[in-house]
């Protein structure tokens, strides 16, 4: 009986010891293959987060050179979506910022120092065009020039206005009709034609939306003025 039951005890306790080592391996091949998701998981978010495209100011797509300010702007939508002007990651003008309305939209910024001096808008369709005349001949020299269009910016320009803004460096500013769309960006005492500016008809058999052409868009670097 002795004998039996030794034999019984030693079976139980060989019994145990490999349920203890299979368990133990087991849970040494689970933690390994957790250990090592664990790890891929990390190299993987390594990874990504290496090979995300750097952002730039406003959100251009290239950085600037040095000593040249980085702009991006957009016209408004329709009589909906006011326009946006962005100069070195500020922005200056937006609907979010209320500062923006019907017509011309105009930001005026130290060429410098890329400081913001003035933003207005002018309305050209119900508004009278005198006083933006009168801002444009107030602009001082070295000062950049940013203009984008909200639902109609040309119904009340005259040959006067528009030839104050062509002396900024605009080419197309002759030939703005009625809401059209159109983004500008240049400078008092400009020597050349700026190459800043984009334009858009009002064409009813290509416009986006009804009465509106689509939403025009221009970025770039400005070059700094220098003394």
């Amino acid at each position: 009986m002795r004998v039996a039951g030794a034999a019984k005890l030693m079976v139980a306790v060989a019994v145990f010891l490999l349920t203890f080592y299979v368990i133990s391996q087991v849970f040494e091949i689970k933690m390994d293959a957790s250990l090592g998701n664990l790890f891929a998981r990390s190299a993987l978010d390594t990874a990504a987060r290496s090979t995300k495209p750097p952002r730039y100011k406003c959100g251009i797509s290239k950085a600037c050179p040095e000593k040249h300010f980085a702009f991006k702007m957009a016209s408004g939508a329709a009589n909906v979506v006011g326009p946006k002007i962005c100069l070195e990651d500020n922005v200056l003008m937006s609907g979010v910022k209320n500062n923006v309305g019907r017509g011309i939209n105009v930001a005026l910024v130290n060429g410098k120092t890329g400081e913001l001096l003035d933003t207005k808008y002018f309305d050209m369709w119900g508004g009278d065009v005198a006083p933006f005349i009168e801002f444009l001949k107030s602009i001082q020299d070295g000062t950049i020039v940013l203009m984008g269009t909200y639902d109609d910016g040309a119904t009340k320009l005259n040959d006067e206005a528009r030839r104050l803004i062509a002396e900024l460096g605009s080419t197309s500013i002759t030939n703005l009709g009625f809401r059209d769309n159109w983004v500008f960006c240049g400078g008092k005492g400009i020597k050349t034609k700026s190459p800043f500016e984009q334009h858009i008809k009002n064409n009813k058999d290509t416009n986006k939306y009804e009465g509106w052409p689509e939403v025009v868009e221009m970025e770039g670097c400005i070059p700094q003025k220098q003394d």
